[in-house]
This record gives C-alpha cells, structure tokens and sequence, in this order.
C-alpha cells in the first residue's frame, strides 16, 4: 500500500469528505480544511508530503498562496483543482508551480495515480511565465476534450518541444500554436506562421530557408527565409502535409542538426526557433502514399495534440457563441442573444466548418438580423437552406422529386437518420414531430413567398392553406417578405 501525508483544502464539505474516503481508501493519511488560513499553517510546520487544494477558497485565492508555499518548501507537489476549467485556469496553475491541474467534475482514480505519481516522483517548480491576469484569449471551452487540451498545454509551455498539431479545418489549429507560442519561453519572440498549401511548391524552400542573390531566375537581391525571420521565437508550419519532398529532405536536416542552407546559399546557418506544425490530413496514409517522409514524421510527431471537432465538443457551444458575440460587440456591430430552441439548433448541427464556422455564423447573426434575440427559426434558415430548385430550362415544373435528384423523401430520411445517429445511446429531446415539421414548413413558406414575389394571396394558393393561416406563420415563423414587381 501506499503512504503519505496529504494536506486537502477544499470548502466543500462534501468534496473534502469523498477525497478523505477515497484517499484513504488508497492508503494515504489525510487531514483537511476548509481554508488557506488553515492550509498555510500546517505548511508553515512543516506538515503534509503532498497538497491538494481548490482554486477558490473563502479566504485567500489558491493562486495567491500557491507562490509562497513553493517559496518557502520548493520540493512540495501541489495539485490543484477547480470549477473554473478554463484554458487560463490551466495556466495559471502551471505558472505558479502546481505539480498537476484538475478540472473539476475529475475521475477519484485519476486523482488518486496523479497523487501516487507525485510522491513517487517530486518536480521543481515550473517557471513563471508572467502572463498577469489577461483571459482575452480565443481558447474557448470547458468540456472534457478541451480540459485536456488546458492540461497538455500548460506542460508544454515552459519546454520546446516539437508540437504536431491535428484536426480537421477550422478547429483552431493556429489558435493553439499562437497560445503555445504567447504564454511559452519563447513569447519575447517573433512566432511566424507560413501555410503550406498556400506557396506554390516550387517557392516552398525559398521561403521557409531564403534564398542568395541569384540563385534563380528572379532572384535579384537576397532573401530572408522564415526560419530566419522566426529566430528565437516560433515557427508555425501549417498544413505540413501539403509540403512537397525536396522541402522535407531540407526541413529534416534543420531538425537533426539544428541548422540550414539558404538556396543557391553553402555557408549553414544555426538557427534556433520552436517548431509547431499543423495537418488536417493523415500523414500515415501520404507516408504509405510515398508523399511524405517516414523520419520527418517522427521527428515532427514528438507531443502530439488532436483537436476535436465541434460536432465531438457541442457542450462548448454556448460559451463560444457568446465568447464570439462579445467580440463583435467590441467591433462595434449590436449586441445579441440565443433563445433556447436556438441553442438548441446549434447543439444539434454537424459542424462541417468546426469553430470557424460558429464563428462567421455568429457574425451574419449579428449583422444582418434586426432582433435582439435569435430564435430557431433564423438558425434553420441560416444553416439549412432548403430553397426549391428552379424548373430546368425548356421543361416543367414538375415535382418536387423530379427537381431533386435524390428525392425529397430520400433527402429527408437522410437527414432524420444522420440526425438520430448524433444521439448515440440515446434518444432526442422530446416533442421531435412538432420541431420536424417547424423546420420545414420554415423553408417551404419561405420558397413559396420568393416563388410569388412575396404575394401572400397567391403563396396562400401555392401552399394549398388558408390566407389568414399563413400571415400567422410567416409571423410566428419571422419570415422576411419581400415584394417586387413581375418583370
């Protein structure tokens, strides 16, 4: 069994009581308080092999005790927990020294091998990295899969370790690089992007490694490269699937050896900047596909980090959409609001554009729609178009299904199915029937207005419903009507 003394600061009685039991349960001696006060005392005596200690304390900031208690007994781990689980919380926690940071609800087993890990193990306190007390920062997000993002981050910040960053576009690949790079030992530094997919390939290694005066057809003057351009800082290789091979042969030299040649250039250049690169691809199948190098991959793949995609995440949809409706506040464009269904909207789409796309939905919410509160209705309109295609040229109308390729019917047992499949072992939130048919007579109203010009006598007729019925859709539904003249 196990042995050691742990101090617990919590003022949650029954947190304090299920650690105690747990704790306990594992081996160790526990003795707990409610307060800082209390805590630093026991400190102060020389007391505890180990602390465990909330962030938020009636009396005292944990933060603010934590630089005192590495002061004044260095060798004594702390691990930290809190309800605040945001990337800064994570920070924080490192930069004062803490052995571990747990975002609260965390797993009793978890909490107890971090324990066993510390004994077992002490480290020195970390650097401090001065980063004050600014959450301005676009990491958004307190669900599991972004508490362990938090958590790798914060070990990450004061090394320099090679970062291989994964996920599929628009899950903020270069947001992270930017946090490893602003809160790191390298943020006195240039931190310098290049995106591989955007320099045509025969230009790739002059402007990663720069070239020398006439080196090529063109080259009428010496060029720096972004390797000397990000000296002392980061540099950030996004898209490193997309880098052709000649680039790589040369980019796995600066790896091994810590130094380059500029092209048409024979005097190497030690160089000494971070690598972060990002991919949206599998580059163990372009290994298989001989499109890219086995030994660059692992030389770049030394801590990797995926990012989720939104769809895996949707908990952290409400605090991105106000994270995002706050930032064009500041840019000067009104302020808004979601109403329940339209949260609810948001939880239950796909996500194909992740985070980016919340984002620019966001901003066409917040510039085109009058209301202060956005309903259901606008995000179904703003997500899922459904407009009736046009009839062909030359030919009829004709159904619905004869302009739809797939079928109406197809299209819409397609979309139910996926629908259904996003809930996995469960079932959707009642009322599913009423909320089916809101989504489509939304659209259809919509297309039988455009179709008559805004006419609502003539939509009336189209649709086969009563005029009245359909002024009191349009309505409760906020459809624009928009009336022009037949040419």
């Amino acid at each position: 069994m196990p042995s050691g003394h742990i101090l617990l600061a919590d003022d949650d009685a029954a947190i304090r009581t299920v650690l105690n039991q747990a704790l306990s349960r594992a081996g160790y001696e526990v003795r707990s308080t409610s307060n800082a006060a209390t805590l630093w005392r026991w400190v102060a005596q020389g007391e505890g092999d180990i602390i465990i200690t909330d962030v938020m304390m009636p009396d005292e900031n944990a933060f603010d005790l934590l630089p005192r208690i590495k002061k004044l007994r260095p060798e004594l781990p702390i691990i930290v927990m809190s309800a605040q689980n945001t990337f800064m919380t994570a920070i924080k926690a490192s930069e004062r020294g803490a052995y571990e940071y747990l975002p609260k609800p965390f797993d009793l087993k978890e909490l107890v091998a971090v324990v066993g890990r510390a004994l077992s193990r002490p480290r020195a306190a970390a650097p401090t990295a001065n980063a004050g007390e600014n959450e301005d920062i676009p990491l958004v997000g307190r669900s599991h899969a972004m508490q362990e993002i938090y958590r790798a981050l914060a070990r990450l910040m004061p090394t320099d370790l090679t970062v291989m960053i994964t996920g599929e576009s628009g899950t903020g690949k270069e947001l992270v690089a930017k946090a490893l790079h602003d809160y790191g030992k390298r943020r006195h530094g240039p931190f310098v992007a290049v995106n591989m997919a955007a320099i045509p390939r025969e230009l790739i290694e002059s402007e990663l490694f720069g070239h020398e005066k006439g080196a090529f057809t063109g080259a009428t003057a010496r060029n720096t490269g972004r390797f000397e351009q990000a000296e002392g800082g980061t540099l950030f290789l996004d898209e490193i699937g997309d880098m052709p091979m000649e680039a790589q042969t040369r980019l796995l030299r600066v790896l091994q050896q810590g130094e380059y040649t500029t092209v048409g250039g024979r005097v190497p250049i030690k160089t000494n900047v971070r690598i972060v690169a990002a991919t949206n691809k599998d580059l163990r199948v372009l290994i298989q596909q001989g499109l890219f190098r086995e030994d660059l991959y692992f030389r770049l793949n030394v801590v990797p980090l995926r990012l989720p995609p939104l769809r895996e995440r949707v908990e952290d949809i409400p605090d991105l959409a106000r994270h995002f409706f706050s930032l064009v506040e500041k840019e000067g464009l009104p302020r808004k609001q979601l109403d329940a269904e339209a949260m609810d909207r948001l939880k239950r789409y796909r996500w194909p554009g992740n985070v980016r796309e919340l984002e620019n939905l966001v901003r066409r919410l917040a510039a085109l729609y009058p209301q202060d509160t956005i309903n259901g209705a606008i995000i179904d309109a703003e997500l899922d178009p459904q407009p009736l295609l046009p009839p062909q040229p030359g030919g009829k109308p004709g159904s619905l299904a004869q302009q739809n390729p797939e079928g109406l019917s197809e299209a819409v047992e397609r979309h139910l199915a996926e629908y259904f499949s996003g809930f996995r072992d469960s079932l959707p939130p009642p009322g599913l029937y009423h909320r089916i048919l809101r989504e489509i007579e939304g659209p259809l109203i919509g297309a039988a207005l455009a179709a008559t010009r805004g006419n609502q006598i003539r939509a009336a007729e189209l649709l086969g419903v009563n005029r009245n019925t359909l002024r009191k859709k349009v309505r409760d539904l906020e459809l624009m009507v928009v009336r022009t003249n037949r040419p």
